[in-house]
């Protein structure tokens, strides 16, 4: 009869034992359960997977998540604080840090009125862009998926955004690609310029006289319901297009996505090119929200090894200043200046000199052999003060 008994027993606890696995936070079911007091600290996203203590605080967080970015509000106490943190934010150590950085720069400036943004980033790692067999389509569609991933923390608002190509030519290789037209719910890719709907014609004669004056084909008109723009790989042509998408909508937030909006205005004033006065009248009121751009520089000197390769990174993220940062070997870096104001390429090159000067690895030069190495011009047309030329895109 004892033996019965402890046979029953024995069969009671691996039913019990059985039924505790199954039901165990560590099942498929139950692993975004809240953590025990003994366990480590999560990572900054891993409170999407934590619960809420009640169906309230889930709702707003809910609320909070679809408030438009335009209705957002930032006190003037909360903006000083933004200012003096992000002013001593490091560079990103990988691009999912880099797109939330950039998602927070973007949300404030829209927040606080700005509608002319600028986000600027390499695309792709240096060494994959320095390899000979990179094309501008691989550039392309890396920046088109990093403008999908900058532009879901908008969709999950409840905004449209559109991403916009140049041409339909473009933004159709693109969809090809992709396989739809939308990767993300409230995502759309379109282009600047848009065929009329309405003309099913195949053959249009009055387009082949007007691409015989250099003239493009389409209309740059808005796109009802959206709510942003993000504008790719565009070239300096087509930055007028840009100026007459905001002109038609100018309450409507646009963001230049990686356009390398420097070069591009370096070109300016170009024949073939768009006017100089397209700098003082539009591309100077776009705000860098977000920018990150690395240089590399070599210099000669009189003692071994001759030669000493040197690059750094001009780094900002709004509302916090400019920081142009000494690469220092290993993926780090060291803050040798900061400035309110954008400084010039060539301010910032003898900036990153100056500071190899102080540490000894380059000596430092006389006047006249510091003149010949720089020259007279150490900055381009459109970083020197212009008349009727906005201040915004220096700050």
């Amino acid at each position: 009869m004892n033996v019965v008994l402890t046979i029953l027993g024995f069969m009671t606890l691996l039913v019990v034992a059985s039924n505790s696995f199954i039901l165990s936070p560590t099942s498929n079911q139950q692993r975004c359960s809240a953590p025990s007091s003994q366990s480590r600290p999560q990572s900054s996203a891993s409170h999407l997977c934590q619960p809420t203590s009640s169906s309230h605080s889930s709702r707003t967080a809910r609320t909070a998540l679809r408030e438009r970015t335009v209705e957002k509000t930032v006190t003037d106490d909360e903006f000083a604080s933004m200012i003096s943190s992000s002013s001593k934010a490091p560079p990103p150590a990988s691009f999912y840090q880099l797109n939330l950085a950039s998602q927070e720069a973007a949300t404030l400036a829209i927040a606080r009125g700005e509608r002319l943004l600028e986000i600027e980033f390499p695309p792709l790692p240096n060494e994959v862009l320095e390899m000979d067999d990179v094309s501008a389509y691989d550039v392309a569609k890396a920046n088109l998926r990093l403008a999908t991933d900058f532009a879901k923390i908008f969709a999950q608002r409840g905004e449209k955004v559109a991403i916009l190509f140049p041409d339909e030519a473009e933004r159709n290789i693109a969809v090809d690609n992709i396989g739809t037209p939308n990767p993300y719910p409230g995502i759309t890719i379109e282009s600047l310029r848009r065929s009329d709907p309405n003309d099913t014609r195949v053959f249009k004669p009055e387009q082949i006289f007007l691409n015989l004056l250099g003239s493009k084909s389409g209309a740059v008109t808005p796109i009802d319901g959206i709510d942003m723009y993000i504008i790719i790989v565009a070239s300096a042509q087509e930055l007028p297009d840009v100026e007459e998408l905001h002109l038609a909508n100018t309450d409507t937030p646009i963001v230049l996505f990686n356009l390398k909006l420097d070069t591009l205005r370096g070109d300016l004033g170009v024949p073939a090119f768009p006017p100089k006065d397209l700098q003082d009248r539009f591309l100077s009121r776009f705000r860098p929200v977000y920018y990150l751009r690395t240089r590399q520089y070599s210099r000669s000197t009189a003692a071994p090894p001759f030669v000493v390769n040197y690059q750094g990174a001009l780094f900002r993220q709004y509302p916090g200043e400019y920081q142009t940062l000494l690469d220092i070997g290993d993926g780090n870096f060291r803050r040798v200046s900061s400035s309110d104001f954008r400084p010039g390429l060539g301010e910032f090159k003898g900036q990153l000199v100056e500071a190899l000067q102080e540490k000894g690895v380059v000596e430092k030069e006389g006047e006249t052999l510091t003149f010949l190495r720089t020259g007279y011009k150490t900055s381009t047309w459109w970083e020197e003060p212009r008349e009727n030329c906005s201040e915004i895109f220096r700050r």
